[in-house]
């Protein structure tokens, strides 16, 4: 925890950035593919930033400017999506074909709930941390192992597979249970790290089923939304 927000507010920003743009870097130059990159992006940002947290102190302002972070990037990101600033390392980045307009679909939202739930939960609940890192960790997950060992598709969603759903599963559950420990350990959340196990393997499940329904590009606000609804009752 440092003294002032804003310096923790420019180290927050400042790690943020250069991880964005060491993966632009790296698909902007082919080494990794552009649907790869978007889910290292949409997997490895959540939780850096999560962790930035802890550099806040308690002060009431301190969710409102760590939460100018995201916002910062989401404008960034609108801005690419609709042509008004040229970045082909990003729309490379971010993007399945190379469309710029994706953009404005699943990195968007994902920005937005980033800034919503930032604000609303902030480090005192396990709510939000907990809907955060399904999105990174499960939903992040579940396209990497689901492309490279999904054979065996879902019988109510051909696009899915049973190994891109246990991925979903294992990944949400582990970058939440990862999250929640460091919480725990530093004193933001009350309970035992053992309190929060069997509501967080609940909210993962739902998560996970949410996440394998045939609903295409809206992934980050279903699963999202399953979670801080579960989470309100089992937490």
């Amino acid at each position: 925890m440092l003294s002032s927000n804003w310096l923790a507010l420019a180290i927050t920003l400042g790690l943020s950035l250069v991880w964005l743009r060491l993966n632009d870097f790296a698909a902007h130059r082919g080494w990794v593919g552009s649907r790869t990159s978007r889910k290292i992006i949409h997997a490895g940002t959540g939780p850096l930033f999560v962790l930035c947290w802890l550099l806040f102190n308690d002060a009431d302002e301190a969710r409102y400017l760590a939460a100018l972070v995201p916002f910062a990037i989401t404008g960034q990101f609108l801005l690419v999506g609709l042509g008004v600033i040229q970045d082909p390392a990003a729309v490379k980045a971010m993007s399945r074909s190379g469309d710029r307009r994706e953009i404005l679909r699943g990195p968007l939202f994902y920005g937005v709930i980033f800034v919503i739930l930032t604000i609303a939960y902030w480090r005192q609940s396990p709510i939000g941390v907990t809907a955060l890192m399904l999105l990174c960790g499960g939903d992040g997950l579940a396209d990497i192992i689901g492309r490279r060992f999904g054979s065996h598709k879902l019988p109510w969603n051909a696009g899915k597979s049973w190994a891109g759903s246990l991925g979903m599963f294992l990944g949400g559950w582990i970058f939440s249970a990862a999250i929640l420990s460091v919480f725990v350990a530093t004193g933001h959340l009350p309970q035992p790290f053992s309190a929060y196990l069997l509501p967080l393997t609940l909210v993962a499940l739902a998560g996970t089923l949410v996440e394998s329904l045939p609903l295409h590009d809206v992934d980050n606000l279903t699963v999202s939304g399953a979670a801080l609804l579960l989470g309100h009752w089992l937490f």
